[in-house]
């Protein structure tokens, strides 16, 4: 894999590659980090399960009432006649009715209470007029099971309840205390390094001298790094010199999996960069056909992962939702799945020219008639980071296209996609 800075994306003849092919490239290089913690649930949220998870009890572990009314026995509810029914008592939640319905009998229930012995039915509250001990009702066909919510309806005792490889969320959070499950086995925690390198770049706070500009890109990939699952180490901005820039690759070779950096791989960059990537580790420089994020640099230093995102803030976001995310997922033990695409109607016409498959930044929206509609936020240039904030979507161009006009399907790939 190791090239020389003569190898890299300078050279205009190297032919584009295609962005799925580099995806795919990627993802069979990398390889899942396999030390493992035990963690108590509520330290478990964004973390990456290494094992199946059984229940440990049934859920629910009883039949209990889904609705607030009376639990009673179907075969005394007539279809067609007044039915008359004495209550003999009530089950709440947590505080159960201990006796037993026999024939024409019924007890109060509400929401979660215990099913009493003998009722198979609980009939809504809104269905039956109660006159002191006894509730009447006509016309209502009541049928066994009916608003009962049965013992291990949910999972039973010894079910394999989450496989390895899930990202572990707020509902897998849930089900796992649910099932009695206290502490759990995850995957640790993804060390991920990164830096910026230009001496035009200026920390915010900082007026700004002549050629100078603040450096985004950092504190972007810090917005997109800062989940549960990964441990970030701001490495800051390296200036632009031989030893610094050695030293930075060093110092994030040997405490991260993964190493990004932003700026110093596109076509006729003269600086450190390239050159201690070709001495230090292993690396392909690669013309991606994609537009924003045409340089990608990618391979290792060390033990680590490496990415070198192009320099514009646009082509940092754009290359790390497309490349990085995924890495990231497989690093982590998470289960590989496919992107969120969906087809919207494109409210307008979007100019593009055959040869890169392009991500335009768009607002998608959902339409009276439950279609989606697709709209650009405007100008989109790699250097406009404004149309990120603007956008809830990439609109998804093939390499192929020559445009789109107003009222033609495009494929869509949601934000929602990324979290």
């Amino acid at each position: 894999m190791t090239t020389t800075p003569a190898d890299c994306c300078a050279a205009p003849e190297q032919k584009l590659l295609p962005v799925e092919q580099a995806r795919q490239r990627i993802l069979q290089a990398v390889q899942t980090v396999t030390a493992v913690e035990q963690v108590h649930l509520r330290s478990a949220l964004g973390r990456v399960l290494v094992e199946p998870l059984v229940a440990n009890v049934d859920v629910p572990p009883f039949a209990n009432s889904a609705m607030d009314g009376y639990a009673v026995r179907s075969q005394d509810c007539s279809d067609s006649m007044k039915t008359v029914l004495e209550v003999i008592g009530a089950s709440f939640a947590g505080r159960p009715f201990n006796g037993e319905v026999v024939a024409h009998q019924c007890v109060r229930i509400m929401t979660g209470a215990v099913l009493p012995e003998g009722a198979d039915a609980v009939l809504m509250q809104e269905h039956v007029k109660r006159d002191g001990e006894q509730i009447s009702f006509a016309g209502n066909s009541v049928k066994p099971g009916q608003n009962v919510r049965y013992a291990g309806e949910d999972s039973r005792q010894g079910d394999t309840v989450l496989e390895p490889g899930i990202k572990l969320g707020a509902a897998e959070i849930g089900l796992l205390a649910s099932v009695g499950v206290s502490e759990v086995r995850v995957s640790r925690r993804l060390r991920v390094a990164f830096f910026s390198t230009g001496d035009e770049l200026t920390a915010i706070g900082t007026p700004l001298a002549k050629g100078q500009i603040y450096d985004s890109n950092r504190y972007a990939l810090f917005g997109m790094l800062s989940t549960p699952g990964i441990e970030c180490y701001d490495l800051g901005v390296i200036p632009d010199q031989r030893e610094a820039v050695r030293a930075a690759f060093q110092q994030a070779g040997e405490m991260a999996d993964l190493i990004l950096t932003s700026g110093g791989v596109s076509v006729g960059e003269a600086d450190y960069v390239t050159e201690t990537l070709a001495e230090l580790g292993e690396i392909n420089f690669w013309r991606m056909a994609m537009k924003p994020g045409k340089p990608l640099a990618f391979g290792k230093l060390g033990n680590a992962v490496f990415f070198g995102l192009p320099g514009n803030p646009v082509s940092v976001m754009v290359t790390f939702y497309q490349f990085v995310l995924p890495t990231i997922g497989k690093m982590s033990g998470e289960k590989a799945r496919q992107a969120l695409l969906i087809q919207a109607r494109c409210s307008e016409d979007l100019k593009k020219a055959p040869g890169r498959m392009e991500f335009q930044r768009g607002f998608l929206k959902r339409q009276s008639d439950a279609s989606w509609s697709v709209s650009s936020t405007g100008i989109q240039g790699s250097h406009v980071l404004s149309s990120m904030s603007k956008s809830n979507c990439f609109i998804l161009l093939p390499a192929e296209s020559a445009g789109v006009k107003n009222g033609e399907l495009v494929t869509v790939q949601p934000f929602l996609d990324f979290n």
